[in-house]
């Protein structure tokens, strides 16, 4: 659930403290709240750019000290527009909203993609202050693309295999980050695995731990609009992700297996194909 609801769906405005460029198409933007910097990692909060949109996006930081992170990739006019913002600017922000992911002590996988990768690498580094045992599986088109290696490689801790997969082999294995998780999953045992990224990826992984009895929280990405449940914008089956989610477990993905890897909703509640 969300830190304090009430104060969390208050628009704050916050600065940005620094820019970094991660690829060519994404960007993080680092501030500085006291609600996010209590958030959980998979929770999201809504950016407010004036005159434009208000859109969501995860915690790709989450810092003890309230300096927190979101990493945006450049796909429609917002994230354009957030693309412009430099240190010193500003945004508007509510949240954090919804369900994040649970903190497995034990021995994990983590797989992700795309921007995807960003409340995944903030669920890291809450896992390393655990000592949970992590392998994080890193997936992208080219090298280029690939999110937050450099970041994850240098976190301090012996209990953190990283691995990279690019679609063209231009650095790590070569193919889908799915195929080196399925040869994983077979040869060794987890106590949980994490995903988040492109709806056919995180379906992928959902069969995948279905086949080898691994429990599994995935982040889904649905159309979001109040954040708090009112609008239905985000429905799938009987949740709401903005409220019920992002993160659902295995056995909540399962009762939704009619919609998850299949469709979403358009603006107009149209079906899209994933």
């Amino acid at each position: 659930m969300s830190v304090y609801p009430t104060a969390a769906n208050r628009l704050r405005i916050v600065d940005i403290l620094e820019v970094i460029r991660e690829s060519p198409s994404v960007k993080t933007l680092v501030f500085r709240d006291k609600l996010c910097g209590r958030a959980v990692p998979g929770q999201f909060v809504m950016i407010w750019i004036p005159g434009v949109d208000e859109v969501p996006m995860s915690l790709s930081g989450i810092g003890s000290d309230s300096v927190c992170s979101i990493s945006v990739g450049l796909v429609g006019e917002a994230t354009k527009a957030i693309h412009k913002l430099g240190k010193g600017d500003c945004f508007g922000i509510r949240g954090p909203f919804g369900r994040g992911f649970s903190l497995m002590k034990q021995k994990v996988i983590i797989v992700g993609g795309g921007t995807g990768l960003a409340p995944l690498a903030a669920l890291t580094d809450k896992l390393v202050k655990v000592n949970a045992n992590v392998t994080f599986l890193f997936g992208a088109k080219t090298k280029d693309e690939l999110l937050f290696h450099d970041r994850i490689g240098k976190v301090p801790s012996r209990e953190v295999r990283v691995v990279a997969v690019t679609e063209d082999g231009s650095y790590g294995y070569e193919g889908l980050v799915t195929d080196v998780a399925e040869e994983m999953l077979g040869k060794e045992r987890f106590n949980m695995a994490y995903a988040c990224g492109p709806e056919q990826m995180t379906y992928k992984m959902f069969l995948l731990a279905e086949k080898h009895h691994t429990p599994i929280e995935v982040s889904l990405e649905r159309l979001m609009r109040c954040a708090i449940g009112l609008c239905g914008s985000c429905v799938i089956g009987k949740y709401r992700v903005c409220k019920d989610g992002p993160v659902f477990s295995g056995e909540q993905l399962r009762e939704v297996r009619d919609e998850f890897g299949r469709f979403k909703r358009d603006f107009d509640g149209s079906k899209i194909s994933v």
